[in-house]
């Protein structure tokens, strides 16, 4: 009876204010047949080259392009310039990872990887459909409202330090010291953009904002060992390769304090990352910024285990949701189905939408712990998740309704109780756990 009343309390949603998510990522395709009906439209901007609601960002009427800074949210000139080789790969992965790939299809896989034009291509590809493929999970089954923010460009080039001339002009310094100062530096300008992009969000009235991007533990070491080179010329040991990257890291992480204090109304929700490693031990950015604010999310293959590339951390990642072989929009009316913690930060977004859709008074603390407190508990989750458990989304929309007559702790109690755990969906015959997952869309290349 419990179970049956639950239901008919999720049923009358429906009515109610559709929440607004900004998916801040790689651009977004406003014109799928997927986005359409959830497209958010600011209805104080119009496409005129005129600034009317006066926040500094010209005709933005679904979004902004902070890479280029203009109100393109999408370069639809890379439409149709990919070779089909890059859908067959994510579509023969799939199959890989189900174990239903063929040997012949398995080895074109294998081959293609080692193929730098390859690996350069699906670069960009993956670049370009990345922000509409976490877009579309965002959205799906709700009546939502989607914004585009473009944070990284299609094609994403290297970035200097500038460190060449006072190593060279200054031999006798402390080089750690310079390292630190430009680590720090470039963390600063980093977060500088990103406070925009919150206050953007926030001037919206962004109620949920989806970061599936960022710098990993081993995507810093591209920077910080380069970097070293430059200042000791030579090539850093294992050991000052870690220390660096750490450096890094903790700047980024220092710094973020400004990102999300920007938009103190909006719940960030962040992927864990993609390295298999343990946040915790070694950190990624925006991930590790902890605030009540922010929540981090793991990657699952449905309900049945821990995905064997997402970053984990008992300190560091609160839940864990859907990430592998998860079928959603690209650009074109097109569709793909792909892995990562990218996939997995929208669908705990998309949840999170639902609860402030429910309960409009929840602030993001509010919204977080009902995330947290309705968690489907699991063993395999045991040292990797702080709560243990997967998004249960209709618990936690149940308690967000609740919330609205009780306390929240009274909410997550009783909607325990009303909603039982997500029924265990088992793989049909064995699967392959090793999947490579699309990366995070990154700040540096």
């Amino acid at each position: 009876m419990k179970r049956i009343s639950a239901l008919l309390l999720l049923a009358t949603l429906a009515s109610a204010n559709a929440a607004t998510i900004a998916v801040i990522d790689s651009g977004l395709d406003y014109k799928h047949e997927m986005i359409v009906p959830n497209l958010w439209t600011n209805a104080n901007e119009t496409m005129d080259n005129r600034d009317e609601d006066g926040n500094g960002y010209q005709d933005d009427v679904h979004g902004w392009n902070f890479a280029e800074q203009n109100a393109q949210i999408i370069d639809y000139k890379y439409l149709g310039t990919f070779s089909p080789d890059c859908k067959k790969y994510f579509d023969i992965q799939g199959k890989y990872f189900l174990k239903q790939a063929t040997e012949a299809e398995i080895a074109w896989m294998k081959a293609k990887v080692a193929e730098p034009a390859f690996i350069k291509e699906m670069g960009k590809f993956g670049n370009f459909v990345h922000g509409t493929h976490v877009a579309g999970i965002t959205i799906r089954g709700t009546h939502n409202n989607v914004m585009g923010i473009k944070l990284i460009p299609t094609e994403v080039k290297l970035i200097y330090i500038g460190l060449e001339k006072a190593a060279r002009e200054n031999l006798v310094i402390d080089r750690w010291a310079l390292l630190q100062t430009a680590f720090d530096a470039l963390a600063g300008e980093q977060m500088k953009m990103l406070a925009d992009i919150a206050r953007f969000a926030a001037f919206h009235k962004a109620d949920v904002a989806n970061g599936s991007f960022g710098t990993s533990f081993k995507a810093a070491k591209i920077i910080t060992d380069n970097a070293y080179k430059i200042l000791f010329f030579k090539a850093p040991s294992a050991e000052d390769s870690d220390k660096a990257a750490g450096m890094f890291i903790s700047a980024l992480i220092k710094a973020g304090s400004s990102f999300v204090n920007a938009a103190p109304n909006t719940l960030f929700v962040f992927a864990a990352g993609n390295d298999g490693m343990s946040n915790d031990l070694y950190g990624a950015s925006p991930a590790n910024i902890k605030a009540d604010n922010v929540i981090t999310v793991g990657a699952t293959y449905k309900n049945e285990f821990f995905a064997p590339f997402s970053n984990f951390g008992s300190k560091m990642v609160e839940v864990a949701a859907p990430g592998m072989l998860i079928h959603s929009a690209i650009p074109g009316n097109d569709y793909l189905q792909v892995s990562g913690t990218s996939q997995a930060s929208p669908y705990v977004a998309n949840v999170a939408a639902r609860i402030k859709d429910a309960n409009p008074s929840l602030r993001p603390a509010d919204m977080k712990k009902i995330l947290m407190g309705t968690v489907d508990k699991k063993s395999f989750l045991v040292e990797k998740i702080s709560t243990e458990g997967i998004v249960n989304p209709e618990r936690a929309t149940i308690a967000a309704e609740l919330s609205k007559t009780v306390s929240i702790d009274e909410a997550i109690s009783r909607a325990r109780t009303q909603v039982r755990d997500m029924a265990v969906t088992k793989s049909e015959g064995p699967v392959n756990k090793n999947i490579i997952p699309m990366p995070l869309t990154p700040m540096f290349r």
